[in-house]
């Protein structure tokens, strides 16, 4: 009886919810709930059928496109290998080329083909393969996959994988060159070592045997691999060190030395939108010094390696390591920061003309809520003054920063047409400290519902600044939105104030 209940209540608000707000009960009148559920923007920018009408056609094109590219996903690489020392010895600066592409497509639940194929060229010489696959998911746990290889490398070889454990990972390949019919027989195991970290180890028989054992780790902000490689003709060391700035930019170093490289890696990354992110490394290593500079865009990549010097001239490679830096610091400074700085104020700023009738009604009736709270909320200020209470001296609620900088840095006309970001609530705040001579609101409530409040910046992130005295001293706490207050605190207190 109580799941009924329950279930009967959520429908009846449910309903409430719709018959109460105009945009819904017009979307719903259209659409029904598959309009309600599929994603609109309600807002009100949506005030006529046919701009409900023309959302709802939107948001299904869009959710087509990405019912699509959940079973067809695109990838692929463009490589331009760069060589100055070249370009200076009279010849081009282009020393070579490649390009991959690869393509998968889930043609059931538990089948997926895979075709992706691969050009090079260096000099006067090139070579390509085409390659395809189908990978069968046999069960919850375990995996076989078919593959073809035409071109350089033609072959054709199956692998399986299963989990041994809920921890542990092995993985069985073989396959067969069709050019001299040798045999390679590949065996790897993974095991999750941590919540953060793993390790495997695989085993390589056939024309060159090989042993590799490999360490990975990754957390919020760092993560680190690293591998040791063995064989008859083949030993190496390789690892490197990712740490995230931001959630945007990222620095990395590595390196490799075994029989076949040396060499050291510095760099790093920013995401220049949403989809891109931008990299550039410098390499010194005994095969002369390089820059890389990698785009990656959504699945594609473009990766240019540009050969600075065949030596290990250490002007060069000083050069080679400050000057990318320095670059990208007067960039970041003169020149990306301001402008993504710009970018965002323009947008802010749009988003609050097209909420202005929201804000202005809802300051409006925070207004005459404040008007019916101010005589008791001045008398309890009084009382707790004459005490040496708690007395709140200034409250703001809203979007702080914007506030801020809408005070000092007025960079846009429109700005002026616009009310501030921000709402005084001094006078509900004084209105709720209670008789012992405390404020307290309870986290996890909105605080633009409680009552002298309203939401003065909508979609954007608000928080609540109080200035507060008590017992002659000074006190100043800030808290977001949905966290909770309780004052007086000792640790509020402001350094050397007094009244």
């Amino acid at each position: 009886m109580k799941d009924i209940a329950t279930e009967n209540f959520q429908k009846i608000r449910e309903a409430y919810e719709i018959l109460s707000d105009a945009h819904k009960r017009q979307i719903y009148d259209i659409y029904g709930m598959e309009g309600l559920t599929s994603g609109l923007e309600l807002g009100p920018r949506l005030k006529t059928p046919e701009e409900i009408r023309e959302e709802f056609e939107r948001v299904k094109q869009r959710r087509e496109e990405e019912k699509f590219a959940a079973h067809v996903r695109p990838s692929g690489s463009f490589l331009a290998n760069l060589s100055l020392p070249q370009l200076l010895n009279g010849y081009s600066l282009i020393k070579g080329m490649a390009m991959a592409s690869e393509v998968q497509s889930h043609v059931s639940k538990k089948d997926t083909i895979v075709l992706s194929g691969n050009l090079a060229v260096t000099g006067e010489s090139g070579g390509g393969a085409a390659t395809a696959m189908l990978r069968h998911q046999a069960s919850s746990v375990s995996s076989i996959e078919i593959v073809a290889s035409a071109g350089l490398r033609s072959l054709v070889g199956f692998q399986t994988s299963r989990h041994l454990s809920l921890h542990s990972t092995g993985t069985l390949g073989l396959s067969v060159s069709l050019k001299d019919g040798s045999l390679n027989l590949s065996n790897t195991w993974t095991r999750q070592l941590s919540e953060v970290s793993s390790g495997n180890i695989q085993l390589v028989l056939g024309t060159d045997p090989t042993i590799a054992v490999g360490w990975q780790r990754k957390e919020e902000k760092n993560s680190a691999a690293g591998e040791l490689k063995f064989g008859p003709t083949i030993f190496g060391a390789s690892g490197h060190y990712t740490h995230h700035f931001s959630p945007k930019s990222h620095g990395r170093i590595g390196g490799r030395i075994g029989s076949t490289a040396l060499e050291f890696e510095v760099g790093g990354g920013r995401r220049i939108s949403d989809y891109s992110t931008l990299r550039m490394f410098c390499t010194l290593g005994v095969q002369g010094i390089f820059w890389r500079i990698e785009l990656h865009r959504g699945s594609q990549k473009l990766i240019v390696p540009v050969l600075l010097s065949r030596a290990l001239n250490p002007f060069v490679a000083t050069a080679a390591l400050i000057f990318p830096s320095s670059l990208y610091a007067f960039l970041k400074v003169c020149i990306i920061k301001p402008y993504y700085h710009r970018r965002e104020e323009r947008k802010t700023l749009e988003k609050r003309k097209m909420t202005l009738a929201q804000v202005l009604e809802g300051k409006a009736a925070a207004e005459n809520a404040q008007t019916l709270l101010h005589n008791v909320s001045m008398r309890k200020k009084d009382k707790q003054a004459a005490r040496g209470g708690l007395v709140i001296t200034e409250a703001i609620y809203g979007n702080l920063k914007g506030h801020r900088k809408s005070v000092e840095e007025p960079v846009l006309d429109i700005e002026n047409e616009l009310p501030p970001p921000t709402l005084d609530v001094t006078i509900p705040l004084n209105f709720l400290v209670d008789d012992s001579g405390q404020l307290k609101l309870h986290e996890g409530i909105k605080k633009s519902g409680i009552m002298g409040f309203c939401d003065p910046c909508p979609g954007e992130p608000k928080q609540l600044k109080v200035s507060y005295s008590y017992q002659g001293h000074e006190y100043e706490v800030v808290v977001d939105d949905y966290s909770g207050l309780e004052i007086p605190q000792e640790n509020h207190r402001r350094s050397g104030a007094f009244s």
